[in-house]
C-alpha cells in the first residue's frame, strides 16, 4: 500500500518536473530575440540634414530581403577581397590590415588583400577638384571600369579601398563609399576619415569609421538595404557626424538577414568581435558587444 502511494507520488513529481522543464524550454529566447533587447530604436522624427530626413526609403523587412535576388557565398566563391588603390603610408597600411582582420570577424568569411593598384589607373576624365580644393574620383568608374574587371573568380565580393576622395555624380559633394548589389563590387574612401591626414592620435577614430563604412558597403552587396529598424551600421549617413553616431553593431534584424546568407555561429562571432574591440581599445563598441554576450549567456 505504501509502495503504491510512493509510485503515484513519484509519477506526479516527474510529470510536474517534465512540464516545468518543457515550459522553460519553450520560453527560452533565440539569439536574435535576446539581442533585440539591445537594439536602440531610431527616433520617429529624424534631424534636419540627416540621411533619413533627406531620403524617403522603404523599410526592408526580412521577408523583403528573402525575396530579393542577391549575392551570397557559395562553394568555390566565398572569399571577400580588398583592393587597395593609391599611395599609402605605413599608418594607412596598418589601417587596411586591421580592416581586413575586422571584416573576417564581422562576416565570418575569408578575406584577402590584393596587390596595390597605383593612382595612375584613374584617367583624367573621371577626376575633378572639389569645392574644398582637393582632387576627387568618380566612384562609379571605380566600380565599373576597375573593380568588375579585376574581380577574382573565387570572390563573392570585391571591395576597393582608396585614399582619394570620391564623388558619385556631379551634383553631390562627396561620398564615403558606393557598392553594386548586382556585381558584388564596392569602394570605400579613407580620405575624410582622418580629415586628410592620418596620425597616431586620430588613428582609432579613422579606423572605426573605415570598418563601419566598409562593412556597411559589403552589407549592401549582400542585399541588405539601409536600416530603418534601429541605430545600426546599415543606417544611411550624410556626414562624419552621422557616421560617428551610428554604431558598428548590426541590429538584430540586419544580423538576421546576414546570418540567413552566411551561416555562421553567432556566439563565436560576438566573442571574436569582443577580442578585436578590446585589442584596439574601441570601448563603446566593446561595451555593446559585451551587452549582447550578457544576454545570451
Amino acid at each position: 500500500m505504501n509502495q503504491g502511494k510512493y509510485n503515484v507520488t513519484s509519477l506526479f513529481f516527474y510529470a510536474a518536473l517534465f512540464i516545468l522543464l518543457f515550459s522553460c524550454q519553450k520560453q527560452k529566447k533565440s539569439y536574435l530575440e535576446s539581442i533585440a533587447l539591445n537594439d536602440i530604436k531610431l527616433s520617429a522624427s529624424p534631424k534636419p540634414g540627416s540621411w533619413r530626413y533627406n531620403h524617403d526609403e522603404h523599410f526592408q523587412t526580412f521577408e523583403d530581403f528573402q525575396k530579393l535576388k542577391k549575392i551570397k557565398p557559395e562553394p568555390g566563391k566565398s572569399t571577400i577581397y580588398l583592393q587597395p588603390i593609391g599611395t599609402f603610408d605605413e599608418l594607412q597600411k596598418k589601417e587596411i590590415a586591421l580592416t581586413k582582420e575586422y571584416l573576417k570577424i564581422y562576416f565570418q568569411l575569408e578575406i584577402k588583400i590584393l596587390p596595390v593598384l597605383p593612382n595612375t589607373i584613374f584617367p583624367e576624365k573621371i577626376k575633378r577638384i572639389s569645392k574644398e580644393g582637393n582632387e576627387q574620383i568618380l566612384a562609379g568608374y571605380v566600380l565599373d571600369s576597375i573593380l568588375i574587371k579585376r574581380k577574382p573568380k573565387d570572390a563573392v565580393v570585391l571591395m576597393g579601398i582608396t585614399e582619394k576622395d570620391l564623388f558619385p555624380k556631379p551634383e553631390w559633394n562627396y561620398v564615403f563609399g558606393l557598392a553594386s548589389y548586382e556585381q558584388g563590387v564596392g569602394v570605400t574612401s579613407m580620405y575624410r576619415f582622418a580629415n586628410g591626414h592620418l596620425t597616431d592620435s586620430n588613428f582609432n577614430e579613422s579606423l572605426l569609421r573605415l570598418i563601419k563604412i566598409s562593412s556597411h558597403e559589403i552589407g549592401h552587396m549582400f542585399g541588405i538595404s539601409h536600416c530603418l529598424n534601429a541605430n545600426c551600421v546599415m543606417n544611411g549617413t550624410n556626414s562624419l557626424t552621422e557616421t560617428d553616431y551610428h554604431l558598428a553593431r548590426a541590429c538584430s534584424l540586419c544580423q538576421r538577414k546576414l546570418n540567413s546568407s552566411i551561416h555562421y555561429e553567432n556566439k563565436k562571432r560576438l566573442i571574436e568581435l569582443k577580442g578585436f574591440f578590446e585589442k584596439q581599445h574601441l570601448n563603446t563598441e566593446l561595451s555593446l558587444v559585451q551587452q549582447d554576450l550578457n544576454l545570451i549567456k
